[in-house]
């Protein structure tokens, strides 16, 4: 099954965690800089029964974002769109070819790394 464009409506910044040191303490601050910007995503909220049964497995999951695919994404990452910040609970390819399209149930939230 073909990933139509017109699906991807959304668009997201994909987010890494970055270790920096403050110079002045010396203390680690956790950082978040964005690898790729304007990402076209598809955003869907859960369904009732969808969401059910991801609590089921005591999961918080209440998203599922969907994007062309591309190497380098990883769990730990996070995705922003328009002020909210979903966190993936992992990438999965796509079940035909593998390499089309990704999809992510994601939580809601802040995410500190």
């Amino acid at each position: 099954m073909a990933l139509k464009a017109g699906r991807l409506r959304h668009r997201v910044d994909i987010q890494a965690r970055l270790d920096v040191q403050d110079p002045q303490t010396g203390e680690v601050v956790p950082t978040w800089t964005t690898i790729w910007p304007s990402v076209p995503a598809a955003i869907e909220p859960l369904s009732v029964r969808e969401f059910i049964a991801a609590q089921a497995v005591q999961s918080d999951i209440s998203a599922r974002i969907t994007l062309r695919y591309r190497e380098g994404l990883l769990p730990n990452m996070r995705v922003l769109h328009n002020g909210k910040v979903y966190n993936p609970a992992g990438w999965l390819p796509d079940p035909v070819r593998g390499n089309e399209y990704l999809t992510a149930p994601c939580s809601e939230g802040v995410n500190e790394g």
